[in-house]
């Protein structure tokens, strides 16, 4: 049986070649890092963490604690080693970085199944079973064979909206109605503003700090209708009133009027449960995404699952070319992994990894796909990365209590709600790996 190949030493590749391992499978992972790296990488070392040293929470009430729950019962690598050298973060889980990337390193280079290959990959395999996990910045030469293996371009570039929960949104400052009734009635959700609450919102965006941005992130020709809400304010004290909060074709039932400005928000899944902020891609920070969008009295409560970015993010488009397996829908020999399929975050990409090397070596063995119910927080994530939407519109996702189904009890505590959830994901999860 022929080894494996594993592109990308990263946190998902590390994952990955450590789940075919562990079932007898021989892998070759490849790494580029000494003889290439990225711009964001400075370490030779595996699983390198190249911004925040912190894995989030660790409670089992947040959907990071959850995420990490679900790993832990399915062999993960980077939980054991993390576990070994964390470091004190309160209630989340932090790690020194470079004693991290060095255990997962030697722990790879002492398994008799895996051979490390310190080289560029700069075409995918032709023939034999292949892990894609080359992550976010993935080198040109790789890139381009991906974007011609499947068929389309890549998102270079990561220019997305805030996203909130629905149950956060106060509706009696709300309205639904789509512009000129065009669609249904509930497309959209309307946070309407009057003049003196636009000019204070105005006044606190245009003021707002941004973040930094590396040197590799920075977007040279930001195309129009990707342009940081910020930066389209500064030309003026209306320039977002005729761009993304824009009134016209809309009438708030609760006054009869036109608002004089309203943001407008869109379903982001099927179910409903979560928002996005249309037309409010930023590179604010995330404390002032939060303080400045809460403006509107429609969102003056809202939960903020992912706060907008615009970075270098390489990911394919995933709900038209993977399955929930991580598995191409046209090639079964071909996995992907990591934030390259979407799925945002150091644990997400180690998640996916871990599917990614288990469903390979089912494949191999002829077994059927380990697909994880969309209750379980790794298959919503998966479900997140598989599901093809009407807009067409993907943007990549991190783990979040909205991805999962409601339970069929409401609860109002969201602390109980949410610990509820997690309690009834790990409960199912274990009747899968049961079955395994």
């Amino acid at each position: 049986m022929a080894a494996v190949k594993v592109i990308g030493g990263g946190l998902a590749g590390c994952e990955a070649a450590y789940a075919l391992a562990k079932r007898g499978i021989d892998v070759e992972l490849y790494e580029m890092k000494p003889e290439k790296f990225s711009p964001a990488h400075k370490s030779a070392g595996l699983a390198e963490l190249v911004c925040s040293n912190s894995l989030k929470a660790e409670r089992t009430a947040s959907a990071a604690g959850l995420l990490k729950q679900e790993m832990r019962r399915l062999g993960s690598l980077c939980l054991e080693c993390a576990d070994e050298c964390r470091v004190p973060a309160g209630g989340a889980l932090a790690v020194d970085r470079d004693e991290f990337s060095a255990l997962i390193t030697a722990k790879i280079e002492a398994n008799p199944k895996i051979k490390i290959i310190r080289s560029e990959v700069t075409e995918i395999p032709s023939d034999g079973v292949c892990i894609v996990a080359a992550g976010p910045l993935a080198s040109d030469a790789l890139s381009k064979s991906i974007s011609l293996l499947c068929g389309c371009a890549l998102s270079f570039f990561d220019a997305a909206a805030p996203i909130v929960t629905a149950e956060s949104i106060d509706m009696d400052e709300a309205f639904t109605q789509s512009r000129y009734d065009r669609g249904g009635e509930d497309d959209y959700i309307n946070c309407p503003l009057d003049k003196a609450q636009y000019e204070a919102f105005y006044s606190e965006l245009v003021n707002a700090q941004s973040a930094e941005l590396h040197e590799f992130d920075r977007k040279k020709d930001v195309y129009e209708g990707c342009m940081p809400i910020e930066a389209l304010a500064s030309r003026g004290l209306d320039a977002i009133r005729y761009g993304p909060l824009k009134p016209v074709g809309l009438c708030n039932p609760k006054t009869g009027h036109r608002p004089w400005a309203a943001l407008q928000l869109r379903k982001e899944n099927k179910q409903g449960t979560l928002y996005n902020l249309v037309g409010f891609q930023t590179n604010l920070k995330f404390g002032e995404q939060k303080r400045v969008f809460s403006m509107f009295p429609a969102l003056r409560n809202a939960e903020f699952v992912r706060y907008g970015v615009m970075h270098r993010n390489t990911f394919i488009n995933s709900p038209k070319l993977l399955k929930p397996s991580f598995a191409m829908r046209e090639n079964p020999d071909l996995f992907f992994a990591g934030q390259i399929t979407g799925v945002e975050g150091y644990m997400e990409s180690a998640g996916s990894g871990i599917l990614a090397g288990i469903n390979a070596a089912r494949h191999i063995f002829g077994e059927p796909e380990l697909v994880l119910p969309v209750t379980t927080m790794l298959g919503a994530l998966s479900a997140h990365v598989s599901t093809t939407r009407e807009n067409d519109d993907f943007q990549p996702m991190g783990a979040a209590f909205g991805l999962l189904p409601p339970l069929e009890e409401k609860i109002r505590d969201k602390r109980e709600r949410y610990e509820a959830l997690s309690q009834r994901s790990l409960a199912i999860l274990e009747k899968e790996i049961k079955k395994l």
